[in-house]
């Protein structure tokens, strides 16, 4: 039996690399996406970028479980935004520190990275079962 898992690894990269160019347009200024459906929508794409890193680290593993882990990292990136020593309001003041960690703690971010991470997990069950 062939081991699927470096295909599933390059298809994971290409898939991330996809998902954040189509997020970092929700926060170019130029792009004219109304501003509540680019913040969720770029919510919603950083929960599948994390699904997918999670997936690519560990292919072997079932996808609850990567879903699990990929939902537990995004809760615990929002909620670092709760946390405000100097060294970490520095980096977040970065354009790469707000891409990844954000800057101010909102709920509604958790639901878009769950809601991403689930339409990720969904993708990844209907990709396996081909």
């Amino acid at each position: 039996m062939m081991d699927i898992r470096p295909l599933r690894r390059v298809v994971l990269a290409l898939f991330a690399i996809v998902i954040i160019a189509i997020g970092l347009t929700t926060r170019l200024p130029g792009v004219a996406w109304p501003p509540i459906f680019a913040k969720c929508l770029g919510s919603a794409l950083w929960g599948v970028m994390v699904y997918c890193v999670v997936a690519w680290l560990r292919p072997g593993w079932h996808l609850a479980r990567v879903a699990l882990a990929a939902s537990c990292v995004a809760v615990a990136v929002e909620l670092s935004q709760l946390w405000h020593p100097a060294w970490l309001d520095a980096f977040r003041a970065t354009r790469m520190g707000v891409l990844l960690l954000g800057r101010f703690f909102a709920w509604a971010d958790i639901v878009a990275y769950l809601v991403g991470i689930g339409a990720a997990a969904a993708t990844d069950a209907a990709l396996r079962a081909r």
